[in-house]
């Protein structure tokens, strides 16, 4: 038949590509030869056969195998099968880069259809590649969406998922996602490979001479550009910052080499902060003054487009949409969405002061509190928080405090906390972006640590506002101090507060107290009371002077806690700290990070959102149980943080948990997580009700290696 003796042509082609990958091609004329097993029925002749090991391994319709690149794809597939994954969903994506992180990288491939020379590149590449890169193919579905693909663009893509080196690569924000690089050239074997090397090249590299005589390019990487940047000694970890950002967004495009000017070889003028060299024009190199690191992907993406020529129609939106979202997959999902919304717009930035070196100082010494936020223009989680920053300085647009931000691209020099007057700099050099600082004048620098929202660094400001300790001088001011009704910014958020007691303000611990006070600013008030009212105030109370008295927020004023006054300042701040905490605390998105903190591994309790009173009443025996288990387990209980999350008030937990297990169990669900051994996770079986001795002898099992980890 016609459809035979195609075939018959395209296989005969196709023999020397796939001897190249162990594949022997042989045909057998049934006319002449009568297999009895393959040369009876009609659908025998219209398949061929794969064997090993001289079984049958796989048929394939003559349909699906019409030319050379199909015959070989196809082929390299059907024995790549175990070794090449096909994903079709996002959750699907999420468990491969969760059973990659720390061992492989991963080579993401998107097709439209199976059999073309796309697919050959990828099957061919995996044969060469797969014992080193996880390969991970796509033809469709909903994964698409969350790489940014539109279905009907016909273009295939490749994304390199950095999954072995998790961390170092990622934003200071949490991310479950590894980081990936898009290759932006069209898929072929050649390019392929090229951009595979490319993902092995070293991020940036260092030199001590003048970028003209700077070696160019070696083998494999000779037909890649380069890009220079300039560090002086007295700015060098915030150009090494910078030169890293810039080479992970450069990445396979270009190779970015850092220039130390000290070295008396580099001869370019200072006006100069870059400068850039192409491989088709290896020794001649151009030089730039840069105002915005996005001025060099342009430069780059730019170039490429004119190469490349321009796309077809239906793709060029998705293209440009692709090379914008491109790190998002670096990011927390609230703060890629932020960026992704507020892309195209510009800030205003009219409730903010930007401060230059020239000036700082003045900006701080006329103000009892300036809120300074150093960032960088380029980093994308820098601009999606300076919108929330600038929302804080419009709430606060009527107070005494003063809002400002650096631009520590613009100005090194201060942010590298460098000495250019007089006077000092009161803060050490900022090594990360964004950063917020609280100054003061003649006192050194408060750093805000809180989530990067706009409530969660409104309230760190509110709390900071009073002096801290506040001195209680009369009953008066006790009173005050404990009746007083937050702001009607913080309506409805109770704040812990922190008592110290001593007999004199001469006593030795109250400057402990105060160094532990000041540590405390912006998330505790704290108090300090002494002489005759402190006498009278621990008598009432039947406390013994010295004393710290903690009241939690979660707990009545007229239950404290009571500390001794320790030897240190960090001892006291550590016990304060202790007392504070709660015995069994519900986890949030904003104080997830400070209980992670602890160290400790998460008894952690996930439980929905209740339809009705019922539902509420048997949330609250769960609660209940879980507190029994802090409660019976007694010590043995230190090394772990009982803790649950209310999926109704913090829905991000959905995900994690999902992320956790691979799939969204029943709820109630309870898991055993973040365990200093390791990123070994429990689940507590499903089936088993919750009470306090069944989870305490599951934990028990756990302990003895009797219990097999859920991922």
């Amino acid at each position: 038949s016609p459809t035979i003796s195609l075939f018959l042509v395209e296989l005969e082609k196709s023999a020397d590509a796939l001897q190249d990958y162990g594949v022997l091609v042989g045909k057998v004329n049934c006319n002449k030869e009568l297999v009895h097993t393959y040369c009876r029925e009609e659908r025998l002749l219209h398949t061929a056969f794969l064997f090993r090991g001289g079984k049958e391994f796989l048929g394939f319709d003559l349909d699906t195998v019409f030319d050379v690149n199909s015959i070989v794809s196809e082929v390299l597939f059907a024995i790549l099968r175990e070794e090449v994954k096909y994903v079709h969903t996002d959750a699907d994506l999420l468990a491969m880069e969760k059973a990659a992180r720390g061992k492989k990288d991963i080579v993401l491939g998107y097709v439209r259809s199976l059999g073309t020379q796309e697919h050959r590149s990828m099957m061919e590449t995996a044969y060469v590649y797969g014992s080193k890169y996880q390969f991970i193919l796509i033809t469709g579905g909903p994964v698409l969406k969350h790489l940014g693909v539109n279905e009907l663009s016909h273009s295939s893509r490749v994304w390199f998922l950095h999954c072995r080196v998790h961390s170092g690569f990622m934003t200071p924000v949490t991310s479950e996602r590894c980081p990936l690089t898009r290759m932006r050239k069209p898929l072929s074997t050649l390019i392929l490979h090229s951009f595979l090397q490319l993902m092995e090249a070293p991020l940036v590299s260092e030199v001590y001479d003048d970028p003209s005589s700077a070696q160019t390019p070696q083998f494999p990487f000779q037909q890649t550009p380069q890009v220079f940047l300039f560090s002086r000694p007295e700015t060098e970890h915030l150009d090494r910052d910078t030169a890293t950002a810039l080479a992970r967004r450069l990445r396979g495009l270009a190779l970015l080499v850092l220039v130390h000017r000290q070295s008396p070889a580099v001869k370019t003028p200072d006006e100069y902060n870059a400068a850039y060299r192409l491989p088709e024009k290896s020794s001649e190199v151009k030089y730039l003054t840069l105002h915005d690191l996005d001025e060099v992907l342009e430069l780059f993406t730019n170039q490429e487009k004119e190469e490349d020529g321009e796309e077809e129609d239906e793709d060029e939106g998705v293209e440009e949409n692709e090379e914008d979202d491109s790190h998002f997959g670096t990011l927390d999902d609230e703060i890629a969405a932020s960026v992704y919304k507020n892309r195209g717009n510009l800030l205003d930035m009219d409730s903010v002061t930007h401060l230059t070196s020239d000036s700082f100082h003045t900006a701080v010494a006329q103000s009892s509190l300036t809120v300074v936020l150093f960032y960088l223009k380029w980093d994308a989680v820098s601009m999606a928080f300076l919108s929330s920053f600038i929302e804080v300085a419009e709430r606060l647009a009527d107070s005494e405090v003063q809002m400002n931000a650096v631009d520590c691209g613009e100005w090194t020099d201060l942010c590298a906390a460098l000495p250019g007057s007089s006077l000092p700099i009161p803060f050490q050099p900022i090594t990360a972006f964004p950063s917020v600082l609280l100054l003061r004048p003649q006192e050194s620098a408060q750093y805000y640590r809180g989530m990067l929202g706009t409530e969660a660094l409104h309230r760190f400001i509110m709390l900071s506002r009073p002096a801290s300790p506040v001195v209680l001088s009369t009953q008066e001011d006790v009173t005050s101090y404990f009746q007083e009704v937050p702001p009607p910014e913080l309506a409805g958020y109770k704040p812990d507060r922190v008592l110290g007691l001593f007999k004199t303000q001469t006593h030795a611990g109250v400057p402990l107290f105060t160094e532990a006070a000041k540590s405390l600013r912006g998330e505790v008030l704290t108090g300090l009371l002494t002489d005759g009212l402190a006498e009278k105030w621990a008598a009432e109370h039947i406390v013994e002077l010295p004393a710290v008295l903690v009241f939690p927020s979660w707990r009545t004023h007229t239950h404290p806690s009571t500390l001794p006054v320790s030897t240190s300042a960090e001892d006291l701040l550590s016990h304060i700290n202790t007392a504070l905490l709660h015995p069994l605390p519900e986890l949030t998105v904003e104080n997830l990070p400070s209980f992670l903190s602890l160290g400790k591994a998460l008894l952690l309790l996930f439980v929905g959102e209740e339809e009705d009173e019922i539902g509420r009443r048997q949330n609250q025996v769960l609660v209940e149980e879980m507190r029994g288990v802090v409660e019976l387990g007694g010590g043995r209980m230190e090394r772990y943080l009982a803790c649950w999350i209310h999926l109704g008030r913090t829905p991000a937990g959905m995900s994690v948990l999902g992320s956790y297990l691979g799939s969204m169990p029943p709820l109630p669900a309870l898991v055993l997580t973040y365990l200093p051994s390791g990123g070994e996770i429990y689940q507590y079986p499903p089936d088993a009700p919750i009470v306090a001795p069944s989870i305490l002898q599951w934990l028990q099992r756990i302990e003895d290696g009797a219990e097999s980890s859920a991922g």
